[in-house]
């Protein structure tokens, strides 16, 4: 374990299961969280609860529908029981469809915004009686660059995110005398199980992937657990003076309106020589 610095904390997280979520997960259980994962993924879910047991961590995966008020009402009520306390709230659960926007049905519409915007909206209304009860308590959502730019074939979950910063910044003032603070995570292109998805859906997905990373000053994709750390920063109090705004975690993607990588940079030579001795030491 680390510093611990979420002793005594109880965490609930959406979309807990893998990419963003997981990782987070597995940081706050090792900074000493009791974590809930929430996530419609049992198989998932449930072998990372596994992980973290075994690890000496405290975690309880509630297979949940983030589309249903019920279920998440119900995981807040389970959260409770377990663990006695809620503190927490990390909302990183998302979905997406790329197609043009007159080809979305109603129905696809409603499904990306009751996950990405409105199971937010959801987590912390029946989350707040138990969030008032601590002297701090914290919301953390996992907006996107999206929240500031638009992306072709992407229309329904740019609305969505945007969504998401301004229900944060609402969160925020809503509920600071309570104790609460409540912010905004933009990931850019993230290294995620959805990210993949999608490259699988071109025609050559090192091709695309190359492309977009010479749009990235860093060159390289965002990792999960950068935008976990940066989470963790947000739940506790290191970050005190901080609520309501946002933290654009991109590799500088969005810092300027054109750019063009250099065929390499340090951050690709430091990523890839990382990746070469962590799959040293699993081979070992």
């Amino acid at each position: 374990m680390n510093n611990q610095r979420l002793a005594g904390q109880t965490a609930w997280i959406s979309g807990a299961a893998s990419g963003i979520g997981a990782a987070t997960a597995r940081l706050f259980a090792a900074e000493g969280a009791c974590v809930v994962l929430v996530d419609v993924q049992a198989d998932l879910g449930k072998s990372l609860e596994i992980e973290i047991l075994s690890e000496g961590g405290a975690a309880m995966f509630i297979e949940c529908d983030l589309a249903s008020e019920k279920a998440i009402a119900s995981s807040i009520r389970q959260t409770i029981d377990k663990f006695d306390g809620l503190q927490i709230i990390v909302n990183c659960a998302g979905v997406t469809k790329f197609k043009p926007l007159h080809e979305f049905s109603s129905e696809e519409w409603d499904h990306i915004m009751g996950v990405n915007l409105k199971s937010q909206f959801l987590s912390v209304k029946h989350a707040i009686p138990h969030l008032r009860k601590a002297q701090r308590s914290y919301v953390v959502n996992i907006g996107s660059i999206s929240c500031f730019v638009g992306d072709e074939g992407e229309s329904v979950y740019s609305v969505s995110k945007g969504g998401v910063m301004m229900l944060s910044k609402s969160i925020a003032l809503e509920y600071a005398a309570d104790g609460l603070r409540c912010n905004c995570i933009c990931p850019g292109i993230t290294d995620t199980p959805m990210l993949r998805h999608h490259l699988s859906t071109t025609t050559d997905p090192d091709r695309t992937l190359a492309e977009r990373m010479r749009r990235t000053p860093t060159g390289v994709c965002v990792q999960p657990k950068d935008i976990a750390k940066t989470a963790l920063f947000l739940s506790c109090e290191d970050s005190s003076g901080i609520t309501g705004t946002h933290i654009v975690v991109d590799g500088g993607l969005l810092a300027a309106a054109e750019w063009q990588s250099p065929a390499q940079t340090a951050f690709m030579v430091q990523n890839h020589e990382k990746h070469t001795h962590e799959t040293k030491a699993l081979l070992r």
